[in-house]
């Protein structure tokens, strides 16, 4: 599966099967995990085989099931643009992992973050977890507004590169799917803008990720 077709076919899942991940997948996981910490700074890290994070009233709440692996997503308090930050290499790791087998979810609010095994630094922030495993199922494609809601330039008008972006980014998950994002075109460059709401900030470095990914070319 290229990354392409990941951001296609990836769904959020909130239900998991019984089954550890490979150690083979551990390996690929740890090894982007730590490519990504490298370029953006941040201290991204993979919890296995722990169940505390999501056995909570929020965890059942969102109604996770088997729920024992986790991207903590952390990095130092002074980084500029932090959630942005986690939400683009967040993503890279999302779509990674669906083209090993493995699926995901997006987790801001519904696990306890106190509970996490992750290491934090006296600095630093744990932003959100992504919830990583073999899905039960392959989850549901959330519902999109309308490219013309969410971006300002007239389909005739756009260059094939920049439809596949907007394309992947109506893709892309947000926050209550809320898509408070907006995407321009200026000049040969694409601009995207995030809107006010909650983790509005993570969800335009998802959006981003997603149409440079697709595109080819750099928001």
């Amino acid at each position: 599966m290229t990354i392409k077709e990941a951001i296609v076919a990836r769904h959020s899942v909130r239900q998991y099967l019984d089954k550890a991940i490979s150690d083979e997948h551990v390996a690929q996981l740890n090894a982007l995990i730590e490519e990504c910490n490298k370029e953006s700074g941040l201290h991204i890290q993979l919890i296995t085989g722990e169940p505390e994070c999501f056995d909570t009233f929020l965890g059942h709440y969102g109604n996770f099931s088997n729920a024992v692996n986790y991207v903590a997503m952390i990095g130092s308090k002074s980084i500029a643009n932090l959630d942005e930050t986690v939400g683009y290499y967040g993503e890279r790791i999302v779509l990674e992992a669906q083209c090993m087998g493995l699926n995901t979810c997006w987790v801001a609010g519904t696990y306890g973050k106190k509970k996490s095994k992750a290491a934090i630094g006296a600095n630093e922030k744990i932003v959100c977890v992504i919830a990583i495993g073999y899905g039960a199922n392959q989850g549901k494609e959330h519902r999109s507004k309308t490219m013309a809601k969410l971006c300002n330039v007239n389909p005739a008008d756009m260059p094939d590169w920049f439809k596949e972006g907007v394309e992947a980014a109506m893709k892309a998950p947000t926050a209550i799917n809320q898509q408070k994002f907006r995407i321009a075109l200026d000049g040969d460059k694409a601009v995207i803008t995030a809107g006010s709401g909650p983790m509005s900030k993570i969800d335009l470095g998802i959006v981003k990720y997603n149409f440079e990914a697709a595109s080819g070319h750099k928001v």
